[in-house]
């Protein structure tokens, strides 16, 4: 299991969103106080965050075996080769 600061949060369940809805309550407060120079400081960090947050999910995606390989054969299809979903799906 990973548990490394950048691990991608578990938004599953309703405890979890009141936990973020008061960690962003909070985040807020803390801004208000803050000089403009530590504020760039803060913006810098949170870019940083969100950078290794999505390097992150790209590695998990990269280490599902054959995916890239496929997400470049389906986008090689020929467009006149598509379904449209509404003569697939009739229950929509």
């Amino acid at each position: 299991m990973n548990t490394t600061d950048n691990a991608p949060m578990d938004d599953g369940s309703s405890a979890d969103l009141v936990s973020v809805t008061e960690l962003q309550n909070q985040l807020n407060d803390l801004l208000k106080q803050l000089s403009p120079e530590r504020l760039q400081v803060l913006v810098d960090f949170a870019a940083y965050l969100a950078n290794a947050e999505s390097e992150t999910a790209i590695q998990e995606l990269l280490a599902i075996p054959g995916l890239l390989e496929r997400v470049k054969q389906n986008q090689a299809t020929p467009k006149a080769e598509y379904t449209s979903w509404r003569t697939l799906r009739s229950d929509v």
